[in-house]
Protein backbone atom coordinates (compact mmCIF):
# COMPACT_ATOMS: atom_id res chain seq x y z
CA UNK A 1 0.00 0.00 0.00
CA UNK A 2 1.23 3.62 -0.78
CA UNK A 3 0.83 5.62 2.62
CA UNK A 4 1.76 9.76 2.50
CA UNK A 5 4.25 10.58 5.70
CA UNK A 6 5.33 14.11 7.12
CA UNK A 7 8.68 13.11 6.98
CA UNK A 8 9.18 10.23 3.93
CA UNK A 9 6.88 11.92 1.20
CA UNK A 10 5.13 8.95 -0.47
CA UNK A 11 6.46 5.35 0.43
CA UNK A 12 5.11 1.89 -0.04
CA UNK A 13 4.44 -0.18 2.88
CA UNK A 14 4.19 -3.82 3.37
CA UNK A 15 0.66 -4.59 5.19
CA UNK A 16 2.95 -6.61 7.55
CA UNK A 17 4.44 -3.33 8.82
CA UNK A 18 0.84 -2.19 9.58
CA UNK A 19 0.43 -1.76 13.51
CA UNK A 20 -3.57 -1.03 14.91
CA UNK A 21 -3.97 1.03 18.14
CA UNK A 22 -7.51 -0.03 18.83
CA UNK A 23 -7.62 2.97 21.49
CA UNK A 24 -5.07 5.16 19.13
CA UNK A 25 -2.79 7.06 21.23
CA UNK A 26 -3.13 9.31 24.04
CA UNK A 27 -4.07 12.78 22.40
CA UNK A 28 -5.16 11.12 19.28
CA UNK A 29 -7.64 8.27 19.65
CA UNK A 30 -9.38 8.79 16.32
CA UNK A 31 -6.10 7.48 14.49
CA UNK A 32 -5.60 3.84 15.17
CA UNK A 33 -3.19 2.31 12.74
CA UNK A 34 0.69 3.37 12.69
CA UNK A 35 3.86 2.28 11.06
CA UNK A 36 7.44 2.42 12.55
CA UNK A 37 9.67 4.52 10.31
CA UNK A 38 13.48 5.51 10.10
CA UNK A 39 15.77 7.13 8.06
CA UNK A 40 19.20 5.88 7.76
CA UNK A 41 20.68 4.37 4.52
CA UNK A 42 23.16 2.01 6.34
CA UNK A 43 19.99 -0.47 7.41
CA UNK A 44 20.84 0.22 10.97
CA UNK A 45 18.21 1.17 13.14
CA UNK A 46 18.93 4.29 14.33
CA UNK A 47 18.49 5.81 17.85
CA UNK A 48 15.18 7.89 17.01
CA UNK A 49 12.36 6.45 14.61
CA UNK A 50 9.13 7.74 13.98
CA UNK A 51 5.95 6.30 14.99
CA UNK A 52 4.04 7.18 11.90
CA UNK A 53 0.12 7.40 11.38
CA UNK A 54 -1.44 6.12 8.39
CA UNK A 55 -4.89 7.53 9.17
CA UNK A 56 -3.36 11.25 9.46
CA UNK A 57 0.21 11.83 7.23
CA UNK A 58 0.99 15.10 9.26
CA UNK A 59 0.99 12.92 12.39
CA UNK A 60 4.44 11.62 13.23
CA UNK A 61 5.95 11.41 16.52
CA UNK A 62 9.74 10.70 17.16
CA UNK A 63 9.74 7.40 19.56
CA UNK A 64 12.96 6.23 21.26
CA UNK A 65 13.99 3.14 23.37
CA UNK A 66 13.47 3.99 26.83
CA UNK A 67 16.60 2.02 27.79
CA UNK A 68 18.52 4.62 26.00
CA UNK A 69 17.42 7.15 28.25
CA UNK A 70 17.14 5.28 31.47
CA UNK A 71 19.03 1.90 31.43
CA UNK A 72 16.71 0.65 34.55
CA UNK A 73 13.72 2.08 32.90
CA UNK A 74 10.81 -0.59 34.26
CA UNK A 75 7.61 0.53 34.26
CA UNK A 76 4.66 -0.42 36.50
CA UNK A 77 1.68 -0.96 34.45
CA UNK A 78 -1.98 -3.16 35.05
CA UNK A 79 -2.24 -6.09 33.04
CA UNK A 80 -5.52 -5.19 31.94
CA UNK A 81 -4.10 -2.28 30.27
CA UNK A 82 -2.16 -4.14 27.63
CA UNK A 83 -4.51 -7.30 27.02
CA UNK A 84 -6.09 -6.30 24.16
CA UNK A 85 -2.25 -6.27 22.48
CA UNK A 86 -2.29 -10.06 23.18
CA UNK A 87 0.14 -12.32 25.30
CA UNK A 88 3.73 -10.10 26.00
CA UNK A 89 7.25 -11.89 26.24
CA UNK A 90 10.88 -10.62 26.36
CA UNK A 91 10.89 -11.54 22.32
CA UNK A 92 7.86 -9.88 21.03
CA UNK A 93 7.58 -6.90 23.03
CA UNK A 94 8.64 -3.58 22.17
CA UNK A 95 8.35 -0.74 23.88
CA UNK A 96 8.95 3.22 23.01
CA UNK A 97 8.79 6.49 24.57
CA UNK A 98 7.85 10.07 22.94
CA UNK A 99 10.07 12.80 22.53
CA UNK A 100 9.84 16.27 22.34
CA UNK A 101 12.48 17.85 20.36
CA UNK A 102 12.38 21.78 20.86
CA UNK A 103 14.13 24.25 19.22
CA UNK A 104 16.86 24.31 21.55
CA UNK A 105 17.43 21.06 21.43
CA UNK A 106 18.71 21.35 24.92
CA UNK A 107 15.87 21.25 25.78
CA UNK A 108 14.56 17.86 24.58
CA UNK A 109 12.47 15.64 26.77
CA UNK A 110 11.10 12.04 26.45
CA UNK A 111 7.92 11.23 27.99
CA UNK A 112 8.40 8.18 30.62
CA UNK A 113 5.11 8.57 32.04
CA UNK A 114 3.46 7.19 28.98
CA UNK A 115 4.98 4.48 26.72
CA UNK A 116 3.99 2.96 23.79
CA UNK A 117 4.01 -0.59 23.86
CA UNK A 118 3.84 -3.43 20.82
CA UNK A 119 3.24 -6.78 20.64
CA UNK A 120 5.52 -7.45 17.30
CA UNK A 121 3.63 -11.16 16.90
CA UNK A 122 0.03 -9.61 17.10
CA UNK A 123 1.28 -5.78 15.45
CA UNK A 124 -0.75 -4.42 18.04
CA UNK A 125 0.17 -1.67 21.00
CA UNK A 126 -1.17 0.57 22.93
CA UNK A 127 0.02 3.39 25.06
CA UNK A 128 -0.07 3.36 29.18
CA UNK A 129 0.43 5.46 31.70
CA UNK A 130 2.89 3.87 33.95
CA UNK A 131 2.02 3.95 37.68
CA UNK A 132 6.09 4.91 38.26
CA UNK A 133 5.86 8.17 40.86
CA UNK A 134 9.83 8.93 39.46
CA UNK A 135 8.80 8.93 35.87
CA UNK A 136 8.37 12.11 34.67
CA UNK A 137 6.43 13.09 31.41
CA UNK A 138 9.25 15.76 30.43
CA UNK A 139 12.51 13.68 31.54
CA UNK A 140 16.15 15.59 30.19
CA UNK A 141 17.58 13.81 27.52
CA UNK A 142 19.85 15.60 26.00
CA UNK A 143 22.90 14.82 27.94
CA UNK A 144 22.40 11.33 27.59
CA UNK A 145 22.26 11.82 23.39
CA UNK A 146 25.47 13.81 23.78
CA UNK A 147 27.06 11.43 26.07
CA UNK A 148 26.21 8.67 23.12
CA UNK A 149 27.80 11.09 20.52
CA UNK A 150 31.18 11.07 22.40
CA UNK A 151 31.05 7.33 22.93
CA UNK A 152 30.44 7.01 19.55
CA UNK A 153 33.09 8.96 18.76
CA UNK A 154 35.57 7.38 20.81
CA UNK A 155 35.76 10.10 22.96
CA UNK A 156 34.59 8.78 26.85
CA UNK A 157 36.41 11.23 28.93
Amino acid sequence: MVVKTKHFGEIDLAEDKVLTFENGILGFENCTRYTILYNNESGERPVISWLQSLDEPELALPVISPLFVKEDYNPVVEDELLAGIGELNEENQVIFVTLTVPKDLTKMTANLKAPIVINADTRKGCQVVAENHDYSVRYPVYERFAKAKQEKEGKTC
